[in-house]
């Protein structure tokens, strides 16, 4: 990606001071007719605009905000992420920011990227993915008094940086009451290893829910790694119980598929449902827990704009005196599976 030019650029190319530049854009009588000559010729040379240069000058921010794009899996729950950007991207340029795209591979790769990109970039922010327990990152872009906003609970301190996340918990208690409603009594759980933010809070919705119809969800609860593969294995095991389950309960779309081709390998008349509703989930018929992924992103620019213009990293600067947090309610879409 080129580099962004700013107003600053602009001044460094034509050899003279950021008030300058600003001088020449708005009240260029004031500017001798060879310094206004050489700073238009930066601009033309580096295509910057001035209504750009303008708003820069008005707010003091570039208007450029980065985010991650998380390393691919197995091709189905990625485009959860995919779809995220996308409603970030829509929503950061109806709000007058562009967004840039990096990679990284863990956390300690995403800092030195941090780094790297504040040395070249003017940048407003970051919005943040992935989050989890003990998480560097927000810390190291705290210390620094850089603006943030992470998609996902900051799980250690909840209440100490802006966040918006979506009520995992809310998503599978909703899609455990669906199937209790449909008769089921035995209701399992196919869930990532205990640890993981996303994946207990997944899983305690299931658990609630499976409690409150009197059975011990100690029994039927499972883990492993995602994985279509994983999530098949584990279904063939729950399926070979002396009394199986009749319904399973996955944390992700990639767990589900595996689990239904189990069931159906083994002609067992066994719900499945999944979560987040990927496109291999409306393609199969497989009923899966929805995030409003769209309204997710629309929320992260919200709180964004409200640090910036607070002038911290805690929300505390909010204008409209709204939350810091956002909490958002998945929905269930039902179909032949579940």
């Amino acid at each position: 990606m080129a580099q962004k030019v700013t107003i600053a650029t602009v001044a460094r190319q034509a050899g003279v001071s950021r008030q300058t530049v600003s001088n020449v854009i708005h009240t260029p009588e004031i500017v001798r007719e060879e310094t206004r000559e050489r700073v238009r010729a930066a601009i033309t040379a580096l295509g910057y605009r001035a209504s750009q240069a303008a708003r820069q000058m008005r707010t003091g921010r570039s208007q450029l905000i980065a985010v991650r794009i998380e390393p691919t899996r197995d091709g189905i729950n990625g485009s959860v992420l995919d779809r995220f950007l996308h409603g970030l991207t829509e929503a950061a340029g109806e709000a007058g920011y562009r967004v840039m795209l990096y990679t990284a591979t863990d956390a300690a790769n995403e800092i030195a990227t941090y780094d790297d990109l504040l040395g070249a970039y003017d940048l407003d922010a970051f919005v943040l993915t992935g989050t989890d327990h003990g998480d560097v990152r927000t810390a190291w872009l705290a210390e620094r008094k850089v603006p943030f906003v992470t998609f996902g609970r900051s799980w250690d301190a909840p209440e100490r940086y802006p966040w918006v996340d979506v009520d995992g918990a809310a998503g599978t208690a909703a899609a455990t009451a669906h199937l209790v409603t449909q008769g089921h009594q035995r209701i399992a759980f196919i869930g990532w290893p205990a640890g993981s933010g996303v994946g207990d809070n997944r899983r305690a919705g299931w658990a609630s829910a499976v409690s409150a119809t009197g059975v011990d969800p100690a029994e039927l609860n499972r883990e492993t790694p995602d994985g279509i593969t994983q999530g098949e294995e584990v279904a063939r095991q729950l399926l070979e119980l002396k009394l199986p389950p009749t319904a399973l309960v996955c944390a992700s779309d990639s767990l589900a598929l595996g689990a239904l081709q189990a069931v159906r390998d083994r002609g067992a008349a066994v719900a499945v449902t999944g979560f987040d509703d990927t496109p291999v989930a409306q393609a199969i018929g497989l009923t899966s827990v929805s995030q409003p992924l769209a309204q997710a992103a629309a929320s992260c620019v919200d709180l964004l704009a409200a640090v910036l213009d607070g002038g911290g990293v805690d929300g505390a600067g909010d204008p409209g005196g709204g939350p810091a947090q956002v909490l958002l309610t998945p929905s269930l879409v039902v179909r032949q599976s579940g």
